[in-house]
């Protein structure tokens, strides 16, 4: 369970709990998809078909093999989706190797044929300097810089927008920083600090906190973004980017990854794949998948890519608390993984944490 209590469902209004879980969503999809495949298969059960539809949707193994527009659809669907594809492919965190961005991708269309290269770039560059994007990245590092992008994609970009017009301001010291506060009043502030130094921490979370608790796109908790910011004088974006992927508050909110110290435990997954779907598995994907089928079958994660070189990871930024400064610096040094050793890239797995 998550440290931050949710909107209690029993406080909200009917329209906005449809909008909230995106109750209609599920609905209209489950439906369409019934009658595709009555019309495939006459024969077929609807109300076995529509009860493993919702079992795999509780359970999260519906986005396997869906097109992007669903997968991307409801916070459900991406944080399923950043599951998937860590029970897929965790054991390449376990032996150590390195992909690169073009890799991840690769594997991310095994289970998502049109899912876009961009957000994989904009993943990469939560861990790598913009102009390091060739380097090879660490499992660990991009599952957690992945879900990051992939589930707050709405609420980054805005952020992004806000932090571009707070060092526009400050470039030219003369005029004032307005930072909107949320509240009738606003703050006003004369900034003499270079761009380069990032923005001042506690006007940035003034001007990102009104975006917080949004019914159309996902958030970060509040109190965890207080936790990030309040504690340093300065922060520049991507210091603010890699502060929300490394922070444990933030993904146990997601409530999908495992803490970073038991993201490769756990055997080989076989993912059971659900009867019903709109698009059918890649040619690449080993194990045959008889979507039509009334029965789940078992799905074998494909093989990874071997890495070829040690990565250029940006080095790991301190979190709030620990006596960092500020989270402006992005120096980069040569790792394996910002928080793992290869040394125990061959340790046999304890536990299934599925």
């Amino acid at each position: 369970m998550s440290v931050y209590t949710n909107e209690d469902r029993f406080s909200m209004t009917a329209e906005r709990y449809l909008a909230k879980h995106h109750v209609l969503v599920y609905i209209e999809d489950s439906i369409s998809q019934l009658l595709e495949n009555r019309d495939e298969n006459p024969k077929i059960n609807p109300v076995k078909i529509l009860s493993e539809y919702f079992t795999a949707l509780r359970d999260g193994n519906h986005t396997m093999f869906r097109e992007y527009t669903f997968i991307h659809q409801t916070p459900h669907n991406r944080a399923s989706f950043v599951k998937l594809f860590w029970k897929c492919y965790r054991q390449i965190g376990k032996k150590g190797d390195l992909l690169s961005i073009q890799e991840y991708h690769s594997l991310i269309t095994l289970l998502c044929s049109d899912f876009p290269f961009e957000i994989v770039q904009k993943t990469a560059r939560i861990i790598l300097l913009d102009d390091a994007l060739d380097c090879l990245i660490s499992f660990t590092d991009f599952i957690y810089a992945f879900q990051t992008q992939f589930y707050y994609e709405e609420f980054l970009d805005k952020c992004l927008e806000m932090y571009q017009s707070m060092i526009q301001t400050q470039s030219s010291p003369r005029n004032p920083v307005v930072v909107p506060s949320g509240t009738d009043d606003s703050k006003i502030h004369m900034s003499s600090h270079h761009p380069g130094d990032g923005v001042d921490a506690m006007q940035y979370f003034r001007a990102v906190y009104p975006l917080c608790d949004r019914v159309n796109y996902s958030t970060p908790p509040t109190e965890a973004l207080k936790e990030i910011l309040f504690n340093v004088p300065r922060v520049s974006f991507y210091g603010f980017l890699m502060a929300i992927a490394k922070s444990d508050a933030i993904n146990e909110h997601i409530g999908r990854l495992p803490p970073k110290s038991e993201i490769l435990e756990g055997p080989e997954a076989e993912i059971t794949s659900p009867s019903v779907s709109k698009s059918r598995p890649s040619s690449e994907s080993s194990g045959p998948v008889d979507m039509n089928n009334s029965n789940p079958v078992a799905v074998k994660a494909p093989a990874a890519p071997r890495s070829r070189s040690v990565s250029r990871t940006r080095a790991p930024a301190r979190l709030a608390g620990t006596g960092q400064s500020s989270l402006t610096s992005r120096h980069r040094k040569r790792v394996v993984s910002s928080d793992e050793s290869t040394d125990d890239s061959d340790d046999d797995d304890d536990t299934d944490d599925d």
